[in-house]
């Protein structure tokens, strides 16, 4: 009896999205970067060496770790929004199957499409624009506007448009299929507060080549000028935390890595670094 190859999750979801993607064409220079902080550990283990030993570039589903939030198990939240975005391609499937998250760098910032995520990203190959799907805004807002690389530009007019602050004005992007680092990644880039470090020692041992970003440097003075921005406590976590005055990268995943502070504060006190600590994220004076 013969039987019929059934399509992979990949094929069905990225079919379904194309399938509601409107717009024209992608500038097939524009890249997928992948943000996440180098520096911390995944089980006890750093990062950049479960990179460098599987060569794998592994989803939320598969690591349980997240620099956005940790929903991602059966009937959570990013679950429950794959399932509307896919429809259900993969709802059955193993945590490998999933979509790997990313974002379009259609502004072409040296920090990377959505450094709300972290300061290091990988920098993924043309080849991969193929099987990636889009969305506008982020999924936890239930988007309702999709792009494939063949149709793309009304998500990118659309956030042009938007006017949202630097952190959220990118384009999330769903990379399909396994994420290779010797095949899919054109470079790991890094913030330059990790030059001459054990993270730059450890991201040499990878299978693509290390680039350098302008970096984020926040004093505490600006620091201050922004209480409003995720709250008090938060600013004064980072004036607790900076050193000679200023809060780096590498300041904040020392600070991870000691198992002291609450992650979801530090990622706080991280995003007023990446929004004010960048003159790619802090272009002009911030009002509220």
């Amino acid at each position: 009896m013969n039987t019929v190859a059934m399509p992979h999750p990949g094929e069905r979801a990225i079919a379904h999205v194309m399938s509601l993607a409107i717009g024209e064409p992608v500038d097939p220079s524009a890249r997928v970067t992948l943000h996440f902080h180098p520096d911390r550990l995944v089980a006890g283990t750093p990062i950049l060496d479960l990179l460098a030993r599987d060569r794998l570039y592994r989803s939320q589903f598969e690591t349980g770790i997240s620099n956005g939030g940790l929903t991602a198990h059966p009937g959570g939240d990013r679950w429950r929004w794959e399932s509307r975005i896919f429809a259900g391609a993969y709802d059955d499937g193993p945590a490998a199957d999933r979509p790997k998250y990313g974002s379009l760098n259609f502004r072409r910032r040296l920090v990377g499409g959505s450094p709300r995520f972290g300061s290091a990203y990988l920098r993924l190959a043309e080849h991969t624009l193929a099987r990636t799907t889009f969305c506008y805004p982020d999924s936890f807002f239930q988007p309702r506007h999709f792009g494939v690389v063949s149709r793309l530009s009304t998500l990118i007019a659309l956030a042009e448009a938007d006017g949202k602050d630097p952190l959220d004005d990118y384009i999330e992007a769903h990379v399909h299929g396994v994420i290779d680092l010797s095949r899919d990644a054109e470079a790991l880039v890094l913030d330059p507060c990790y030059r001459d470090t054990s993270i730059e020692k450890a991201a040499r041992r990878l299978p693509c080549p290390v680039e350098w970003h302008g970096g984020f440097t926040l004093t505490t003075a600006e620091l201050r000028r922004y209480p409003e921005y995720r709250g008090q406590e938060f600013v004064d976590l980072g004036t607790s935390l900076a050193q000679a005055g200023r809060l780096d990268p590498r300041i904040l995943g020392d600070a991870s890595r000691t198992g002291r502070y609450d992650e979801q504060a530090l990622k706080r006190v991280w995003h007023y670094v990446a929004r004010f600590g960048s003159p790619e994220t802090h272009p002009e004076p911030y009002t509220d």
